[in-house]
């Protein structure tokens, strides 16, 4: 896999050290059980894979391109690049300003821009009606395009399936950038429908199998359908794809029930189409390394670092919280001198203070943290929480004999 030209203040000197060993004893990234560094006064237990994914790391490179190609031109993002509060400020430090909210209301109207200004599309894409605004203007939203690949994977495959005259079901939240834009593109080759997790799958597959009156569908999905969507006629052939950054556990779940519904209705098993090769991989890894972390080792807590408003940041959030208390933190800014934690409830969306959290173990064993982020988090961000969470921990191993013995004990464990 390729690598990215990323600021050099994104990387970090204990958790790049920690990835390359463990790159080096396992190129291909298929060994998911966590990697220890044990402090003596408290251990942490990282995941196999988190932080900055191929995504994300080729947005970064496309931005700071474009700045540094276009000396003295305004330079817009259409919304926050991804869901980072660190990097989204550090680009507007740069002079970036951006044209919308993450919910797509307007900062900077379309009517101030200028063809010579610099556009650039976020990773989360964006919809074609607004990709057609621009190109009125006539502005170049072409060159700085950092749009995911994966994304644009799901795009395709929604394009294929609607011309194919199946309706895309995108599991996904309504109002996320990537939701919208993925919605926008299946509309415009055919019909699409958002549902947001298993509850309205069911509700959804009772209308399919005749267990609800089609009057009342427009109670339930009202302003997430394409236009001119029927319900009589609309959901005889379906395809399930995903906002990337869900749960790829909840979206196959919800393929696999709706796929009953509609198997069952048709006798047909082509009229469900199979999705699965749209899952990200990046997203699906983090998830599998989080939940193989939970279960390698006794763990006291967990603290998962990344964007409050970070949607695959809050599904590591929701997988660690069924088995152990869990912290959402966004940076080491939340570690108060005092104790005072400052961290956030993704389910609320409140802002929450906890005084003095940390463990202090069992039966004389030291505590474990298990130390996670999203996929748009840096390394060097999760590096100075460990450290936040150190100083909790007086009289702890110097950091460069913990990464020596992490790698001698990684040496001498037979390769897989």
């Amino acid at each position: 896999m390729r690598s990215f030209d990323v600021p050099e203040y994104y990387r970090s000197p204990i958790i790049a050290r920690v990835k390359q060993k463990r790159k080096a004893r396992d190129p291909r990234k298929r060994d998911f059980t966590p990697s220890v560094l044990d402090f003596g006064t408290v251990r942490f237990v990282m995941a196999r894979h988190f932080g900055f994914c191929f995504g994300v790391e080729n947005a970064i490179e496309i931005a700071y391109r474009a700045l540094e190609d276009n000396p003295g031109k305004r330079i817009f993002l259409l919304s926050q690049m991804i869901h980072n509060p660190e990097v989204n400020a550090n680009l507007t430090q740069q002079g970036i300003r951006f044209l919308q909210d993450t919910e797509g209301n307007t900062l900077t109207p379309l009517s101030e821009l200028h063809p010579d200004d610099v556009v650039l599309i976020p990773a989360f894409g964006t919809t074609l009606e607004l990709e057609e605004q621009l190109k009125t203007i006539g502005v170049d939203i072409a060159t700085y395009d950092t749009t995911c690949p994966f994304v644009e994977k799901v795009w395709k495959r929604s394009a294929k399936l609607a011309i194919s005259d199946y309706t895309v079901v995108i599991h996904g939240k309504p109002q996320h950038e990537e939701t919208r834009a993925t919605f926008s593109h299946a509309k415009g080759s055919g019909h699409a429908l958002v549902i947001k997790n298993m509850a309205e799958a069911e509700v959804l597959c009772d209308f399919i199998e005749g267990k609800r009156p089609l009057d009342d569908f427009w109670t339930h999905f009202e302003g997430r359908t394409s236009d001119g969507f029927d319900p009589a006629e609309h959901l005889e052939r379906v395809g399930v794809v995903n906002q990337t950054t869900m749960l790829a556990s909840d979206t196959q779940a919800i393929s696999d029930r709706i796929k009953v519904s509609i198997e069952a209705k048709a006798n047909d098993v082509e009229a469900f189409a199979n999705t699965r090769d749209t899952l990200c991989y990046a997203t699906n890894d983090n998830q599998q390394a989080t939940q193989a972390a939970l279960t390698a080792a006794r763990l006291d807590t967990a603290v998962v670092v990344g964007g409050y408003n970070s949607s695959n940041t809050s599904h590591l959030v929701e997988l660690c919280e069924e088995q152990v208390p869990t912290f959402f933190v966004r940076n080491e800014k939340e570690f108060m001198p005092d104790g005072l934690l400052k961290h956030f409830d993704w389910r609320s969306g409140l802002h929450q203070e906890t005084m003095d959290p940390w463990p202090v173990g069992q039966k004389g064993e030291a505590p474990t943290v298990l130390l996670t982020s999203g996929a748009s988090c840096p390394d060097s961000t999760v590096d100075r929480v460990m450290h936040a969470i150190l100083e909790r921990y007086p009289g702890s191993k110097d950091v460069e004999d913990v990464l020596i013995a992490f790698e001698q004990e990684l040496d001498a464990l037979p390769l897989s």
